[in-house]
């Protein structure tokens, strides 16, 4: 079921890196190098394969653009959030 925009806003307050615009929740990660990317990339896939829920992303060397919307419902749903929670789990080291 597709979400309204104050309920992605609220959500969104757990997930700084993310935005919405566009009818999807959009984020931008930055690594080390082409490999390190690459690397969360193929980690990301596999959280999709689980989900049964794919991104619409792009990547050039170091930088991983994700767009996460769900197609057949119009916009954003519960399947975005937990993606985006999984993804958020693989890029950002527990550390920070």
């Amino acid at each position: 079921m597709k979400l309204d925009e104050s309920t992605i806003e609220k959500r969104l307050l757990h997930l700084p890196e993310w935005d919405y615009y566009d009818d999807a929740i959009h984020a931008e990660f930055e690594f080390e190098n082409f490999k390190d990317c690459f690397s969360a990339m193929s980690r990301i896939a596999f959280e999709c394969e689980a989900l049964n829920h794919h991104p619409d992303w792009s990547n050039v060397y170091n930088v991983l653009k994700i767009s996460l919307s769900t197609h057949d419902a119009g916009g954003v749903t519960d399947k975005d959030f937990k993606l985006a929670q999984a993804i958020e789990n693989i890029v950002v080291p527990e550390d920070e």
